[in-house]
């Protein structure tokens, strides 16, 4: 109807400012935390590649009505408010797996480990804790599939999905594999934001974060 119609063109008209702010605040504070401008573009990619596998399992089961007799539904469109909701949960949950993951690599990384290692090891801590969060959510979310009305179906079963695609499938298999092949570069930034970061940038760790604390004889050198 015509209500339905004006929904569909009110959320598309402003849904790519809100994509484009989404990412690039999410650059801007990935970059402010790690120092680099290749992990906030690999960290959207791998998001952007989450999501859409999510989209398109979700497509398969409720648009061409797989499962539809198991789960009780009858096949239909995805309702647009309903995925772009469900996106955003998931998009920040992932990013907040994310950073979790990547602060434990980059504290390794700063302490001088090589890239491999910090990834290995980095992965080693926080692999479980991350895997085991995501399924207690999921578990949560998958809740809502118990539900008879279709759009709750659809938003629980599709956060869960996301949730758990991208704890197992891009924490588990695609980070690690990104930063394999991006190497020492994966903590590239230029010159001047270099210095920017090195001036603002977000950390975790004050004076006492052994990072910080293993320069600091370094430095005491230098002076004298």
């Amino acid at each position: 109807d015509a209500a339905l119609v004006d929904s569909k063109d009110s959320i598309g008209g402003r849904l790519p400012m809100a994509v484009a702010l989404i990412a690039l605040t999410t650059f801007a504070l990935l970059f402010l935390f790690t120092g680099s401008i290749v992990q906030p573009l690999r960290a959207l990619v791998l998001n952007v590649i989450s999501l859409a596998a999510t989209l398109g399992v979700m497509t398969w089961i409720f648009q061409d009505g797989h499962f539809s007799s198991l789960l009780g539904f009858t096949a239909q469109p995805m309702e647009m408010s309903m995925t772009v909701l469900m996106f955003c949960i998931a998009f920040g949950l992932s990013m907040d797996y994310e950073v979790f993951v990547t602060s434990r690599i980059k504290e390794l990384h700063d302490l001088g480990a090589d890239n491999e290692t910090a990834v290995t090891d980095g992965l080693g801590h926080t692999g479980r804790i991350v895997s085991a969060a995501a399924f207690l959510l999921a578990v949560s979310f998958f809740a809502f599939g118990t539900a008879k009305i279709s759009f709750m179906q659809m938003f629980g079963l599709g956060s869960g999905l996301a949730i758990l695609i991208d704890a197992l499938a891009v924490r588990g298999v695609l980070v690690p594999a990104a930063m394999r092949l991006l190497g020492g570069s994966a903590w590239y930034a230029p010159g001047p934001l270099r210095r920017f970061h090195d001036r603002f940038g977000l950390s975790e760790g004050g004076p006492d974060h052994p990072a910080v604390a293993a320069e600091a004889p370094a430095k005491d050198t230098a002076r004298v």
